[in-house]
């Protein structure tokens, strides 16, 4: 039990002679100055400036017990001796005191004993650092309850410090040394320790409050926290102790403590939250008016955060319960959503799919059509029998002439019957590939050699110019791809050729070849690209390899026109490539095939469309398509078809294909994040309900009346969770010999 001392000045740093008269009264005796009835002595325990502190068991009990002894009795302040006997016969039986067992005021040296507790003081805790937080605010806690207890009492400690608390066997706090309190009727000054004492406590003229307990309470876990009191270092002593007198020393305190910064180490430390921070801070406000009135609103703050603290898991799990149910909900829709919106997307892509192989192969059907019906046109001119007499009769004069005769004059009426475009062209060649006609007429190609075109041998490529002629096509023909010499347009002729006379044998000989040129892009029957605006097009391809070599040339194309007039235009965007060709090389082959197995037949029909199709021409062409591919077949008259090496692409934006199916997705996700936001806006005001309803530090009165029909109730009054209450009585007094 430490020994309290009795007078003011023991607030100020002690010197160099008081430290020495310290040391030499604290030679350890061998006995006790007085052998007390009942109790056996068992070691000293310290000394301080008015007597010793032994150890000694009680003989009836067996408990051990701390007996002070005053010894010097001329320095002796017996006011301090007795006020302090008389609190804690007060506060007897308060657990949170220390507890006074016996008083001898008669004997000599006078004495009283006290319950002893080992583990020391709160001091001595804190010399090896500061303690943890969850350990400090307990303390703290408790420390508190018991000053409410004392207030309660009427008893204001006035001198609260880590030395007057001290620690039973279970680590819990003790209040001891009374010597400097007051009664809250008292009207004299007491003078606590410095940076532990409120600043208008120092001041010899300070009547008591009990904010004094509150500043030290404040001051009593800053230093649980962080190792040491408040506005404490050297300077701050040195410039006390360099004061001349007791009332300048205060006066320098006060001032000290007034210009220095807000003490903010406690918020540094590491698991100090930010209201346990400012409940220390409040405490420790220099201004008193502004401070927790009492300990009994330190230990409502206190309980209120642990309360709070308390609640946080069940707040977190409420608020994240919600919101994760919610997530998981949100997955499962969204997976459903998703899978909902793929397969409506993938019905739509294949019913799209389907309506392009459909207009795929009418197209393909109209283009045929087309091809047939110009053979017919050459075919049917040929077997009226006056067009091969012409030819013949040509063929033995000079071309110039022949331009200029009867044969000229039909040709240019085939033309004028069969308008087709400003660049197609209709043309007779003799049988060694002699132009000897044409419509219209330009005299520079009359008389040239052309047996070199795929259109006159029919062979699937031009021969190197000047080669031994090549014998002339039996059927009607449709040529590769070439530059026209005529037009310098890329071109592609339909042909037919022109039989002589039967002969003796039965036999009838090619006396010439009748054609019709076509520039690419001016195929303006075939065109299909309105079908439905710039969503759904028509594209002609020529499977074939052309003139230059190359395969997949495209003959008709709703952006081609441009691109052929254009000299910078890449090559490949002229030609069909990739996949798409090797698919159509393919699709081909299996059409030809006909012994197709039931696997190639599956295939055939997978290879008919495509999903991710890329237009060659790019430009505003860009992007994924859907597609549909078929190939371009003649009926012959005998009923045979004919692969004319052709194929129509009808292709259709995927964008706009499944249209519907965005439209409805833009809905449903509009829909989803206003049914979001609403839940969460619930949520939200549901928990910021309870929060403001749990918020005690809110006490408007209508949210304390729906506290009380909510069942909610402040924490101030709340029963102190240790069962006592601040006013319990002291009818039990210790005993006096």
């Amino acid at each position: 039990m430490p020994e309290s001392s009795g007078h003011p000045e023991r607030t100020l740093p002690q010197s160099e002679d008081d430290l020495r008269r310290a040391s030499e009264r604290s030679l350890q005796p061998s006995r006790p100055p007085l052998e007390l009835p009942g109790y056996k002595p068992e070691r000293f325990l310290g000394a301080g400036a008015y007597g010793q502190v032994w150890v000694a068991v009680d003989r009836n009990t067996g408990r051990r017990v701390a007996i002070k002894f005053y010894m010097h009795r001329g320095g002796l302040d017996w006011t301090l001796l007795s006020r302090e006997v008389e609190r804690l016969a007060m506060l007897f039986a308060d657990r949170y005191v220390v507890q006074l067992v016996e008083v001898g005021w008669d004997s000599d040296p006078p004495y009283f004993v006290m319950e002893y507790l080992k583990s020391g003081s709160l001091a001595d805790r804190l010399a090896a650092g500061p303690l943890p937080v969850d350990e400090a605010v307990e303390l703290l806690r408790e420390v508190a309850i018991g000053l409410v207890h004392a207030h309660g009492k009427g008893i204001l400690h006035c001198d609260l410090k880590p030395a007057n608390v001290l620690l039973d066997q279970d680590g819990k706090p003790r209040l001891a040394d009374f010597g400097q309190s007051r009664l809250s009727h008292e009207q004299t000054p007491s003078l606590g320790t410095l940076f532990y004492m409120a600043p208008e406590q120092a001041d010899l003229q300070a009547m008591p409050d009990a904010r004094w307990d509150v500043y030290a309470l404040g001051a009593l876990l800053y230093a649980m926290l962080t190792g040491g009191p408040p506005y404490r270092d050297e300077r701050a002593i040195d410039e006390i102790q360099r004061a001349p007198d007791l009332a300048a020393q205060l006066a320098r305190y006060r001032e000290w403590i007034e210009r220095s910064p807000v003490p903010r180490a406690h918020r540094r430390v590491r698991g100090v939250d930010r209201e346990l921070a400012d409940i220390v801070s409040r405490c420790l406000v220099v201004d008193p008016h502004k401070r927790f009135a009492n300990p009994q609103t330190v230990v409502d703050a206190l309980r209120a955060r642990r309360a709070r603290r308390a609640r946080r898991p069940l707040l977190v799990l409420g608020a994240l319960g919600p919101l994760l149910l919610l997530l998981v909900m949100s997955a499962f829709g969204w997976d459903v959503f998703e899978t909902a919106l793929s397969e409506s997307s993938d019905a739509l892509t294949r019913r799209a799919l389907e309506s392009d192989r459909f207009a795929a192969q009418f197209v393909a059907e109209t283009v045929a059509r087309e091809i047939d019906r110009r053979w017919q046109v050459m075919e049917h001119l040929v077997a009226q029998g006056r067009l091969h007499r012409l030819v013949e009769e040509a063929g033995r004069r000079s071309p110039a002439d022949a331009a200029t005769g009867e044969i000229q004059e039909l040709l240019e009426q085939i033309d004028r019957q069969n308008p087709i475009s400003q660049d197609d062209s209709w043309f007779l060649l003799d049988a060694r590939g002699i132009q000897i006609a044409r419509s219209p007429m330009q005299k520079d190609t009359i008389g040239v050699d052309y047996s070199f075109r795929d259109y006159f041998h029919g062979r699937g490529r031009d021969l190197p110019r000047g080669d031994q002629p090549p014998t002339p096509i039996t059927v009607p023909y449709l040529s590769i791809v070439f530059d026209s010499e005529a037009t310098h347009l890329r071109t592609v002729v339909l042909s037919v050729p022109i039989f002589g006379e039967e002969t003796s044998e039965g036999e009838r000989t090619v006396v010439g070849v009748i054609g019709h040129g076509v520039a690419l892009g001016h195929f303006a029957e075939l065109r299909a690209d309105e079908m439905s605006g710039n969503n759904q097009i028509a594209v002609l391809i020529d499977g074939r390899h052309d003139a230059r070599g190359r395969a997949g040339a495209i003959l008709e194309h709703p952006d081609l026109q441009p691109l052929l007039e254009d000299p910078d235009t890449p090559v490949a965007r002229l030609y069909l490539t990739g996949d798409a060709l090797s698919d159509l090389e393919r699709l081909r082959r299996l059409r030809s095939d006909r012994h197709t197995d039931p696997a190639e037949a599956r295939r055939l029909n997978e290879l008919a469309w495509m999903e991710d199709y890329r237009d060659p021409v790019g430009g505003d062409f860009a992007g994924r398509w859907l597609a549909a591919i078929e190939p371009v077949e003649v009926n012959n008259r005998s009923g045979a078809s004919r692969d004319t090496g052709w194929a129509v692409i009808v292709q259709e934006r995927y964008q706009a294909a499944i249209e519907p199916v965005a439209r409805l997705r833009d809905r449903l996700l509009w829909r989803a994040k206003l049914a979001l936001a609403l839940v969460l806006l619930v949520v939200s005001a549901t928990w910021a309900f309870v929060i403001v309803l749990l918020n005690e530090s809110s006490r408007t009165g209508w949210l304390d009346r729906l506290r009380r029909r909510a069942g909610v109730q402040p924490a101030s009054n709340t029963p102190d969770s240790t069962g006592y209450s601040a006013s319990i009585s002291a009818e039990q007094r210790p005993r006096s010999r």
